[in-house]
């Protein structure tokens, strides 16, 4: 503070833009000597950001071009949006944005509910299996969407699957899942559900041991039991972990998760009509068209949605309450 005022009454003296950019560089300058460990530390995490995801932001301009692999990107015809037209213009447009959306939706609210619930329960339960619930738990969440599509189909097969065994010996008729479009919403949601509590859930288990344990000891001499200490204690501290985290998931509720999608269902052209989502459909588009320009600009209409509904789920938290924004 002292230096702060120090510089303050330095900057006075200064009337001039030169001079005062003058004051503001040497103002930077002691910062970064001040703090030149740090940003020595953060420097790696800081380049691999800038090259992973600043530099191919110029190959978004694909998504505008026609683009051709003899001429590359800069050589290539200038077709401004009639790349976008293949989305919006197609018959399915409407199925696989409404099924991409609704999915989204349903995989964010399942997974904070159960998270949280499974959070607050590794809180309750004794210290001695609790090492052993989290690595359970985890396990799931490290698993490729190949392996987890092996782990499904053990289940869902019509000859050997686990269920249709269950069916069978309780005296009803075998079920052929991946031919049947009207359960894959549910099975989707299992699954996702299933490979992505673990972390979650340990991201609410940390948030929870975050909280001041004097809060707690001061429900209890009130009288408090355990499940009111959790509604009036435990939920209202996490509430800006919770918002955040959906303001983040609200980011990718146009963007699809494209392994689940694919893999799971195995590709079945049967079960399109409830998996496939924008991702999958494109996916397939490139691979049978070819068209790369195509899919730079489906993928940059994502990316620019997905950039609105962020800010627009922050801007809605900020006017309910600016302390649990984002920023």
């Amino acid at each position: 503070m002292g230096r702060y005022r120090e510089w303050q009454g330095t900057a006075t003296h200064f009337t001039g833009k030169e001079e005062w950019s003058i004051v503001r560089r040497n103002q930077v300058s002691r910062f970064i000597g001040r703090n030149i460990e740090l940003f020595t530390f953060s420097l790696p995490a800081v380049i691999y950001i800038f090259v992973m995801a600043y530099v191919p932001m110029f190959g978004a301009v694909i998504a505008f071009k026609n683009y051709e692999y003899d001429k590359g990107i800069l050589g290539s015809d200038w077709v401004g949006f009639q790349n976008f037209e293949f989305l919006f213009k197609s018959e399915n447009a409407f199925r696989i944005t409404r099924n991409t959306i609704l999915y989204n939706v349903s995989y964010m609210l399942m997974t904070t509910i159960f998270a949280l619930l499974v959070a607050i329960l590794l809180h309750e339960i004794s210290k001695k299996w609790l090492k052993l619930y989290q690595t359970a738990m985890i396990l799931p969440f490290f698993l490729s969407w190949v392996v987890v599509s092996y782990i499904t189909m053990a289940f869902l097969d019509h000859q050997n699957g686990f269920l249709n065994g269950w069916l069978t010996a309780l005296g009803f008729e075998k079920v052929q899942w991946y031919f049947d479009a009207h359960v894959w919403p549910y099975i989707l949601n299992v699954v996702h559900l299933w490979k992505s509590i673990g972390f979650s859930a340990l991201v609410y288990f940390a948030g929870i041991l975050g909280i001041d344990a004097e809060l707690y000891e001061a429900a209890r001499i009130d009288g408090a039991r355990r499940w009111q200490m959790i509604w009036n204690v435990t939920i209202p501290q996490l509430t800006p972990l919770i918002i955040i985290l959906l303001i983040l998931s609200i980011g990718n509720m146009f963007r699809g998760d494209f392994g689940l999608h694919y893999f799971i269902p195995n590709n079945n052209g049967m079960t399109y009509s409830t998996t496939d989502i924008i991702d999958t459909y494109i996916y397939r588009a490139l691979s049978t068209l070819g068209d790369v320009s195509m899919a730079s600009a489906v993928g940059l209409y994502q990316s620019f949605v997905g950039f609105v509904l962020v800010v627009a789920a922050n801007f809605t938290v900020r006017k309910i309450n600016e302390e649990n924004s984002l920023f």
